[in-house]
């Protein structure tokens, strides 16, 4: 598989590179956008990981010229934690997912291979978990046919959870990914929000989707 990849930061670029490399990838790196699309336009490549924020052009005007000459590489938006505007964006230009720095390796890999594997040049916007499914778009979630509402913390724990099924996610992590660094590590907000979302996802006498890793903290069933 060849991946180019286009970050500014020469230690993320590196660490990537690095990681990717191990699993046998043929890599291409470049640190601006406009040296980036030309990359993108004149060669052939199975993934490309894409900083929003870059010298030159930035990355959502290089998604944007690529899906306008049909172009239909997979993209994988690699974005600042607070930027949710500029995802959304993103991925109503096309973008096929997007990952939140900083993010773990075995993280990217996974997604690298999950939009690798489209039969089509349609753009994965759902995230789906046996019969629970979240729109990242429309920010609609359903298990089966049933609409589920949720407020807009409940649908980023859930899809947070929902991007790696079977990983546990300590309090910390949680509350660093969904309300920020900011916030008292000492609440006890993740786990009135985790009995929120089981209270709306969950089915009666069935386990829960969202199980309880005693001492750690919670992890999404993996229904695989």
């Amino acid at each position: 598989m060849k991946i180019l990849i286009v970050e500014d930061d020469p230690k993320i670029a590196s660490f990537v590179q690095r990681g990717l490399k191990e699993q046998g990838y043929v890599i291409d790196v470049c640190n601006d956008g406009d040296a980036g699309y030309d990359l993108a336009v004149s060669e052939s490549y199975d993934v490309i990981l894409l900083d929003i924020m870059l010298p030159g052009r930035d990355g959502l005007s290089i998604l944007r010229s690529l899906r306008e000459q049909k172009n239909t590489v997979p993209v994988i938006l690699l974005t600042a934690r607070s930027g949710l505007d500029e995802r959304v964006e993103g991925l109503n230009l096309g973008a096929d997912d997007y990952l939140a720095k900083p993010f773990f390796m075995e993280e990217l890999i996974a997604r690298i291979l999950a939009v690798s594997r489209r039969a089509s040049g349609e753009p994965l916007n759902v995230i789906q978990q046996g019969a629970l499914s979240l729109n990242l778009i429309t920010r609609e979630v359903h298990r089966g046919e049933e609409s589920i509402d949720l407020t807009s913390r409940e649908f980023n724990m859930l899809e947070l959870l929902m991007r790696s099924p079977g990983r546990v996610y300590s309090r910390t992590q949680l509350l660093e990914n969904v309300w920020g660094y900011d916030f008292d590590p000492q609440t006890n907000v993740v786990d009135v929000y985790v009995r929120r979302v089981r209270g709306k996802i969950d089915v009666a006498g069935e386990a829960s989707m969202i199980e309880t890793i005693r001492g750690v903290g919670y992890r999404l069933r993996d229904e695989a």
